[in-house]
């Protein structure tokens, strides 16, 4: 099984990261992607690639972040590190209306620049979308990447069913297990098998029965099952699916 997001570089992994990759492995999951969120996570993102065979890593810069990237400094540098063999997405980029850590008009600019790169470097993007559906789809639709995930997925099935019809990825995390998340167990009702990847979002968003505390990627494991009893299938086969589609999705192996 694969963790298709989480961030390693957080803090709150900063004493036991060794502890809880070998979790991880213990648990089957045999590939994690960490995320950037600021241009300060990148060289903890690459550092770590090469010292777990397992980890891959994106460069991007979060919403919450938008109001201090500078495209003519920050562009070059993600372009570059794009070049490392372990990178393999643009990301986390995208919108977020609920925090509003950086302006609107702000959030657009930079999200759109870094999403015409990922077009332009061939790379997937990991988006970020929270209360701003309709002004990430109106980019997605101006840019038309190759490829996109809306990580995290939150949204109601009507508003992202043109995403998955345009060819584009659902991620869900382990808010689909919490008793209040019927709207988005329906949107993964919906969503076929073939457009959808499991992730934690570590160290953020624990499933049930670890809610409270803090999130691992040994933890996928429980979205996993609470995703294939809402589709029907046992746990083997949503794994096989879900694993090769972030495979594909990431281009992970060749």
């Amino acid at each position: 099984m694969i963790d298709s997001h989480c961030h390693l570089t957080a803090p709150e992994f900063s004493g036991d990261i060794a502890d809880v990759i070998a979790r991880a492995n213990a648990a089957g999951i045999t590939t994690l992607v960490t995320i950037s969120d600021e241009m300060a996570d990148l060289p903890l993102c690459l550092k770590l690639s090469e010292m777990y065979q397992q980890v891959y890593f994106t460069a991007g810069v979060h919403p919450h972040h938008a109001k201090d990237f500078d495209a003519a400094r920050d562009i070059p540098l993600i372009r570059e590190a794009a070049k490392h063999p372990k990178c393999k997405g643009i990301g986390e980029i995208g919108l977020d209306y609920h925090y509003m850590h950086s302006p609107k008009d702000t959030q657009q600019r930079v999200f759109e620049a870094q999403l015409v790169l990922a077009k332009e470097l061939g790379l997937p993007a990991v988006v970020h979308c929270r209360e701003a559906v309709e002004d990430v789809w109106t980019i997605v639709n101006h840019v038309k990447p190759q490829k996109i995930v809306i990580h995290c997925c939150t949204e109601k099935w009507q508003d992202v069913e043109r995403f998955v019809k345009a060819g584009y990825m659902l991620s869900f995390t382990g808010i689909v297990t919490y008793p209040k998340s019927a709207d988005i167990r329906d949107t993964v009702k919906n969503c076929p098998l073939e457009s959808m990847m499991v992730e934690t979002d570590a160290p953020y968003l624990s499933p049930v029965p670890h809610r409270g505390k803090r999130c691992e990627s040994a933890f996928v494991i429980e979205t996993a099952k609470v995703i294939a009893e809402i589709k029907g299938i046992d746990l083997a086969e949503l794994d096989r699916v879900t694993t090769g589609n972030a495979v594909e999705f990431f281009r992970l192996r060749s």
